[in-house]
């Protein structure tokens, strides 16, 4: 690798059905083409995504489907999925799609059911959250079979309870939070946690239609991509960059590689000694573009 390339770790979310039987085996093809690499999470059980819905009577969440033209975006077929009808197990319905993923990108758990997750992590009782992991780590074990190293949470809707009751499942490593770089997180009790590899970066959600056009996007996300420290992390959608934003994807990716800009799966980031990452902890922050609150990492100097 030349010393002027820039890595920036890509973490790809699937959510649905739609986006895995279709977004999926386009991005492994535009990632292909220009030989990148990526970590891929999945949603492997219940599509219920179209029970969201019930959020437009919040004014943020309507204001966001408005700007997003989120039918357009998304696809009816997913914003009703899990009303009209039962929601499908996206796992059993993709196989053969999540292991070509699996074969030749990192691979690791979105959630079983991310409707579920988004919507009721607040309740969720640590039975509950256990139940809903294992389901998860089980199915997408058996699909790639093999064990399942790492995992994402849906829309960042983590929090140190959270991932300490994850700690159990000894993932190699989780990006559930939004923040500034890697770092190991620390319970309470001052044990250490599993590595987090926070997104660092913007996603399309969140800034077009609100303070940019589609077309200024990937400019403005180079330039950010620039100037940042260290080695950047990136989240895409399948559902969105990989169908109905696929082309501005495609340029993205052709003018990374003329910018010097290498996407790679977010476990190649993870130095060999890990000791020397920082501690810190995960808090709720809001977040602008986003409703409701998000995991942020807090390094341990902060918590001072």
């Amino acid at each position: 690798m030349k010393n002027n390339v820039k890595r920036v770790g890509l973490r790809i979310d699937v959510d649905t059905l739609r986006g895995t039987r279709y977004g999926v085996p386009a991005l492994l093809k535009d990632l292909s083409q220009y030989h990148c690499k990526a970590s891929f999470f999945f949603s492997v059980g219940p599509d219920n995504m179209g029970r969201h819905l019930w959020r437009l009577i919040r004014p943020a969440f309507l204001a966001k489907m408005i700007r997003s033209r989120a039918a357009s975006l998304y696809g009816w077929d997913i914003l009703l999925a899990g009303t009209c009808w039962p929601g499908k197990k996206i796992g059993q319905e993709c196989e053969a799609i999540i292991r070509a993923a699996a074969n030749k990108h990192e691979v690791g758990l979105h959630a079983w059911d991310h409707y579920a997750w988004q919507t009721h992590i607040d309740t969720w009782s640590e039975e509950q959250l256990h139940e809903q992991f294992t389901l998860g780590l089980n199915e997408l074990s058996r699909i790639i079979d093999r064990p399942v190293e790492c995992s994402a949470a849906p829309g960042w809707r983590a929090d140190q309870q959270v991932i300490e009751s994850q700690q159990r499942f000894g993932l190699r490593y989780q990006s559930d939070c939004r923040g500034v770089g890697l770092f190991r997180p620390q319970y309470l009790s001052s044990d250490i946690s599993t590595i987090q590899i926070p997104v660092t970066l913007p996603t399309w959600d969140e800034v077009v239609g609100r303070t940019l056009s589609a077309s200024a996007f990937n400019r403005y996300l180079l330039d950010t991509i620039h100037r940042a420290g260290g080695n950047p992390v990136y989240t895409i959608h399948a559902e969105v960059e990989g169908l109905v934003a696929s082309t501005y994807f495609k340029q993205l990716l052709q003018l990374a590689t003329e910018e010097g800009i290498e996407f790679c799966p977010l476990g190649e980031l993870i130095p060999d000694d890990i000791t020397q990452l920082p501690l810190g902890t995960i808090v709720r922050q809001s977040l602008p573009g986003r409703e409701g609150w998000v995991g942020h990492q807090q390094l341990r100097e902060q918590c001072s």
